[in-house]
């Protein structure tokens, strides 16, 4: 039985996280809509379906769902390919349809086999896309938009590259803004009597001073003043027309054509993965330390995917900076999702030209705090001390995360990983030392839990090894599962090269059937009990 979740139970703290990731949603839903090639309140409005709608039916308490910049070029090539808008959005509904089947279907399981070490170095790798991203933000250069996690830029230079163009282009209004916010946002993390102000948070303390700042600016003709450009732009309708226009229909006649059905399985399959990978993510990082069911994700993901493209909204996933966001504001439950979505919805209904005086370089200085977090030294020094076989499928991971793209670095991750499972299994330290044997000892072999295909090339080079005239013991009283192939192994060395070199072979503990269970197990299974600690116990008969 599900465990019911009083959604008021923390409201104080959860107002104040959902207020902060309202902030860093804004300029993302838009920027991401802009870069998409799509109308710019269809962004808001998957941001708002992915906060009321996702974040209600979701079970996951730290996830928020929005646009996500996952998506952008797959979006930007589909509307050019299918020449309209409204076509598109029938592929959106199409594609929340799958979603909606995979959940039912227990795909969302397959996050289980997501290793830890993958998912923390994707975190630090977004940890870094952010600070690399939002630098030039934060000192006034906003050519590239917002949400924008490319490590290629459109105009042919890298995020590195790109920190020295800004050298270029410094404003120094928005540095002055973005020094004050992160004083600010500092001194709400660290000064104790801020601190328990919570349901002020210090991001809404830094964005409201970043306004203040420049609308001084501004009145006093100070060349500090920022301009409109580096502002927040959200679109202000003019009249109810205006306003209507905003809600675009998906094309149903489009229902037949292939294409469609092609951008939507594209969809279905990119954003649910990226989903399971914000859900696996999101438990990580939460202090509860509460799981998320996978199945029931996609088919929330499913659902606010229909009803975004049945209100003109881009498609959504869970996405991990303002996630991150979210987390790091001190949500303790999904009603901070819910009440960031109603905050996107009134905010753009009620009050679009107060948020369009909010300087991008507040939000940047916002931003670039999370991916601190999101990469902070302290995860680096963790998996470095965990040894060379976390470290590096953490490190690749980070590095093709932001190289290349999140699917990329993820699915480099986990083939190293897996490489590094099976080259464990194949170096199961089955080994035997010849220069450690003396004449008369007794050579033991203990089986591992489970003896899988795998071991057979260690167990065979093991058997060769052994000396004739001497004494084998095989133990197998401990396994679960042993392979046939190994199995053959065994009686074809104790029925005829055994006989033929005068090898004894005692076998010991095999079962009559095996039941196939994993257990982890990397000691040296080969032991040699010399003659002279035991010359008064019986040998091998």
């Amino acid at each position: 039985m599900t465990k019911k979740i009083n959604l008021f139970a923390n409201l104080k703290s959860d107002f104040a996280s959902g207020l902060v990731v309202f902030l860093v949603a804004l300029p993302l839903c838009l920027g991401i809509a802009m870069a998409s090639g799509a109308p710019l309140f269809s962004g808001i409005i998957a941001g708002v379906v992915g906060g009321i709608v996702v974040g209600y039916l979701s079970q996951s308490h730290i996830s928020v769902s929005g646009p996500a910049a996952g998506l952008t070029a797959i979006i930007l090539t589909a509307i050019t390919d299918l020449g309209a808008f409204d076509v598109f959005l029938m592929s959106v509904f199409i594609a929340g349809l799958i979603q909606l089947a995979l959940g039912f279907l227990k795909a969302g399981s397959i996050s289980n086999y997501f290793p830890t070490n993958v998912i923390e170095g994707m975190l630090a790798g977004i940890g870094i896309i952010i600070i690399l991203k939002q630098l030039p933000h934060a000192f006034g250069y906003d050519a590239d938009f917002e949400g924008d996690q490319a490590f290629i830029q459109n105009d042919g230079s890298n995020s590195f590259s790109f920190l020295f163009d800004v050298l270029n282009h410094i404003h120094l209004g928005a540095v002055v803004v973005s020094l004050v916010s992160l004083v600010i946002l500092i001194s709400w993390e660290k000064v104790p009597f801020l601190k328990r102000m919570k349901l002020i948070p210090g991001a809404l303390v830094a964005v409201v001073t970043g306004i203040i700042l420049n609308e001084f600016f501004t009145s006093t003709g100070s060349s500090l003043a920022i301009a409109n450009e580096h502002l927040v732009s959200l679109p202000v309708p003019k009249s109810f027309d205006e306003f209507k226009s905003i809600i675009i229909l998906p094309n149903f006649a489009a229902v037949t054509n292939p294409q469609v059905w092609v951008v939507a399985i594209t969809i279905a399959i990119v954003a649910s993965i990226e989903t399971l990978l914000c859900i696996e993510a999101s438990d990580r990082m939460d202090v509860q330390k509460r799981y998320t069911d996978t199945n029931v994700e996609l088919r929330a993901q499913g659902i606010g995917n229909v009803i975004s493209s049945l209100l003109g909204g881009l498609p959504m996933t869970s996405v991990v900076v303002r996630s991150s966001a979210n987390n790091n504001a001190g949500a303790k439950s999904k009603m901070s999702a819910i009440i960031h979505g109603v905050l996107l919805l009134i905010s753009v209904l009620a009050i679009p030209t107060l948020l369009n005086k909010i300087p991008l370089a507040t939000l940047a200085t916002v931003l670039i705090l999370v991916g601190y977090k999101l990469a902070k030294p302290a995860t680096f020094k963790h998996f470095w001390e965990k040894g060379k076989y976390q470290f590096i499928p953490f490190i690749a991971t980070l590095v093709f995360v932001v190289a290349t793209d999140l699917l990329k670095g993820v699915a480099l991750g986990i083939v190293i990983s897996i490489i590094f499972v099976l080259r464990g299994n194949l170096k199961r330290a089955y080994s035997f030392k010849k220069e450690e044997y003396e004449d008369g000892d007794v050579i033991h072999i203990d089986l591992a839990q489970e003896v899988s295909f795998l071991n057979k090339a260690a167990i065979k080079s093991t058997l060769s090894e052994i000396p004739e005239n001497s004494k084998v013991i095989i133990n197998a009283a401990d396994t679960e599962y042993i392979a046939h192939d190994v199995l053959d192994l065994i009686r074809e060395f104790k029925e005829t090269r055994a006989i033929d070199e005068n090898i004894k072979v005692k076998l010991k503990g095999f079962k009559k059937a095996y039941e196939l269970e994993n257990s982890p197990d990397i000691n040296n299974h080969v032991s040699i009990e010399h003659y002279y600690d035991v010359a008064k116990r019986t040998l091998v008969q």
